[in-house]
């Protein structure tokens, strides 16, 4: 189902105004102490940039300066990988993969507001977005280098301990985690980022913050207004190999956005290749196996970032069809979506929801 993201691959390419606001704040001498902590720095007084979770992050106002420092950036986003990271074996989500019958989850401040997004988001989907799919990544070879695909016997007696319905293979009771099978694992790489977004969001709104754009690997929120005053401007890559969003990238629209999340999930970066056959990053949780469909991308617009990451990775697993008739379905979710597909001729093809128009840049 979701696809294992690069850890530099971000999917959607921020226009970053170069025009400040304040010419006195650009002259603003920022002390040498307070331009970086760790692993985040200050680009200048309205940019901050630096890496977490495996990828990188910028944070940019248009207002005449940012306030909040790295340091603090830093140590949140350090609490945030504390609890969420499914890389760091100490991590409350690692320790709860770990465990093989019951955990006490302790107090947290992200893990349940995660799991219940995503829980919610699961049951939305009938199970398109699954958060236990991580067996079946492995198996995949998603995380080391896959010498041969899983054997049909593998991928079924996995798909015994995959389903990320409560009462099934784990249920939570208050503060206690139960798991029903042993080999059970959550993966929230398809939301984390997403939600880090989002979070980030919030602080920079209570510090004071009206005007802000934040990007965490290809995850955004914006809000409020750019140094141009127009809505802080994106643009979704033109999916194909060749465009890397580095050396070369083609921009196939752009999008103003102003308070809302915006997320994009591709297959045309994320694949494996062997002996001529290429197999997709995106794994179907109830077959087990990646997807084979036309969907190239999809671009999803929501009320936050956390939303817009899952349920981009629901649409990838769907396919265009059913993605347009889950839309249709549920027009409570106001989410607005970008659809880039290969038709039966081989030719790049899109769709998109009819409120998506009113993001166009023209």
């Amino acid at each position: 189902m979701q696809n294992c993201k690069n850890i530099i691959s971000v999917l959607l390419l921020l226009l970053l105004a170069q025009c400040q606001s304040d010419d006195a704040a650009n002259e603003e001498v920022i002390p040498f102490d307070d331009q970086r902590h760790e692993n985040v720095w200050l680009v200048d007084a309205q940019t901050m940039q630096g890496t977490t979770q495996g990828t990188t992050f910028t944070i940019k106002t248009s207002e005449p300066k940012l306030l909040v420092s790295p340091k603090e950036i830093s140590l949140f986003l350090r609490d945030f990988d504390l609890e969420l990271s499914g890389y760091d074996a100490s991590s409350l989500l690692s320790k709860l993969n770990e465990a093989e019958e019951v955990f006490e989850i302790p107090k947290n401040r992200f893990f349940e507001t995660c799991y219940n997004i995503s829980y919610t988001v699961f049951e939305k989907t009938a199970g398109a977005f699954d958060p236990s799919v991580l067996p079946l990544v492995k198996a995949w070879g998603f995380f080391k280098d896959m010498q041969e695909p899983p054997k049909t016997e593998e991928i079924d007696e996995i798909l015994e301990y995959v389903g990320f319905q409560s009462g099934l293979h784990h249920e939570i009771q208050g503060d206690i985690y139960k798991k029903h099978h042993p080999k059970f694992q959550i993966d929230f790489n398809a939301i984390a980022q997403g939600q880090s977004v989002d979070e980030l969001a919030q602080f920079l709104t209570e510090k004071g913050h009206k005007h802000y754009f934040i990007e965490v690997g290809g995850e955004i929120f914006a809000k409020g207004k750019n140094a141009d005053g127009t809505g802080w401007i994106i643009g979704i890559d033109e999916p194909s190999e060749e465009n890397d969003g580095f050396g070369q990238r083609n921009i196939e629209n752009y999008l103003a956005i102003d308070g809302r999340g915006i997320a994009t999930s591709g297959s045309y970066r994320k694949f494996y290749e062997k002996e001529g056959k290429k197999y997709s990053h995106t794994i179907d949780p109830k077959t087990g196996r990646p997807v084979d469909h036309n969907l190239l991308s999809v671009t999803v617009i929501a009320s936050s970032a956390a939303l817009a990451d899952a349920y981009a990775t629901a649409f990838m697993t769907m396919g265009v069809e059913q993605a347009m008739i889950f839309i249709e379905d549920n027009p409570d979710l106001d989410l607005d979506v970008y659809f880039l597909f290969q038709d039966e001729n081989g030719r790049l093809n899109r769709v998109f929801t009819i409120n998506m128009k009113k993001y166009f840049v023209t």
